[in-house]
């Protein structure tokens, strides 16, 4: 008899430690998660997750707890656990969020940022801009996320930017921007290059101008993603 090949969220689990701790596995479930590796919707067999870490089913229900808190998660009584899937409508809100947090951090980051800070934006834009010489999508949304977050780092505020990445997390499993046309992430990148050189040089405007001209284009990429692949949730009424 062939032994059942394992569910993909289980084939995306790294650690397999005997007796994991409820961090380790709570870690690992988000690093699979916000990768990717288990697309919206994607089942999470508890038992054979339990079985993956050499656990019983309660830390793995903990785990699975947290994450539903974090919006990562759905849990339906018959149905049991799932990686969580958003409308359409609730991807362009949490875009909408994010636009609004990371103006906030800006206005104040601007002008807190010291040299290293200026530094580590060049690092996340040098990356950011071998990914798309590479034309690599799955490098460019990683490598985006890290960029916007250098920009944003530099205000020190604590509690906005953990709302700012909560906001972002959300999104992560829909990988938006490994769906983006190269055409339209080429038109994305200037954008970020317009926000390096303004960040750079400590005008707050230009600053302003290039990241709202950024968040349009977003939104127009957003609001064109194919919505028939299964991982987005259906919203009644909704006629898209």
């Amino acid at each position: 008899m062939s032994q059942r090949r394992p569910s993909v969220l289980v084939a995306n689990l790294a650690s397999r430690d005997p007796g994991s701790s409820q961090t380790v596995i709570l870690e690992e479930l988000r690093r699979v998660i916000l990768s990717g590796g288990a697309p919206p919707g994607t089942a999470i067999p508890v038992d054979e997750v339990a079985d993956h870490f050499g656990v019983s089913r309660i830390p793995i229900r903990e785990s699975l707890k947290t994450l539903i808190g974090e919006g990562l998660v759905d849990h339906r009584a018959n149905a049991g656990y799932t990686v969580a899937r958003l409308t359409v409508d609730e991807l362009e809100e949490l875009y909408l969020v994010r636009g609004v947090l990371e103006a906030a951090a800006h206005s104040v980051g601007i002008v807190l940022a010291d040299e290293s800070d200026h530094e580590r934006a060049r690092a996340a834009y040098a990356a950011l801009d071998r990914s798309v010489l590479e034309d690599d999508r799955a490098a460019y949304h990683r490598e985006s996320r890290n960029f916007h977050l250098s920009l944003a780092v530099p205000c020190r505020m604590q509690r906005l930017l953990h709302m700012f990445e909560s906001a972002w997390n959300i999104t992560e499993p829909v990988q938006p921007m490994s769906q983006v046309a190269t055409t339209a992430r080429l038109r994305l990148h200037l954008d970020h290059r317009d926000m390096l050189a303004a960040f750079l040089a400590r005008d707050a405007d230009a600053l302003k101008a290039a990241t709202d001209r950024h968040n349009k284009q977003l939104g127009a990429v957003i609001a064109a993603l194919p919505t028939d692949t299964g991982i987005f949730r259906d919203t009644p009424g909704d006629g898209r």
